[in-house]
């Protein structure tokens, strides 16, 4: 574990804010502030928005869909559309994906430190004003990030 853990509390969008193109995730707990025992990440993304098929043999992962539509492909499972209110966990090493259905999403994503680290590292702090950063993260930022945190992409959501 990390150090000890003390307690904290973010008036809303206080946490720090990263950006992955147009969707952003605002880090509620890391690793670090939980003492090592999980990640918390509020992410809002738009319609269109996919995160293809991947798995990550060592951690698990967990969404809570707070508003919006999602298409989660979870396993050997066709894609399931979901609103507000559904829960998807993902055990370690199951392939998994989702695709943004509504106009915009937003649900939570409970996971490890470790990959708690990986989102921190395929994102990119908010700009000055809060918004999306002028640059973008580079195909071999996140493939590196991929190597370092046990992520590995299998292909794309089926149609």
């Amino acid at each position: 574990m990390a150090g000890e853990s003390r307690p904290y509390l973010h008036e809303p969008n206080q946490s720090e804010l990263r950006w992955l193109g147009d969707t952003s995730a605002y880090f509620l707990a890391t690793g670090d502030q939980t003492s090592g025992l999980f990640t918390l990440v509020d992410e809002r993304a738009r319609r269109g928005s996919t995160v293809p098929l991947h798995m990550h043999r060592d951690d698990a992962e967990s969404f809570y869909v707070l508003d919006g539509e999602i298409s989660f492909f979870i396993g050997d499972r066709p894609g399931v559309r979901v609103g507000a209110g559904a829960f998807a966990h993902v055990p370690g090493g199951t392939v998994h994906g989702f695709r943004i259905e509504s106009e915009t999403a937003r649900y939570l994503i409970l996971t490890t430190p470790q990959h708690g680290e990986f989102y921190r590292a395929i994102t990119l702090p908010a700009g000055i004003d809060g918004g999306a950063p002028a640059g973008s993260v580079s195909r071999e930022q996140i493939q590196e990030a991929c190597a370092k945190y046990g992520v590995e992409f299998v292909g794309p959501l089926p149609d």
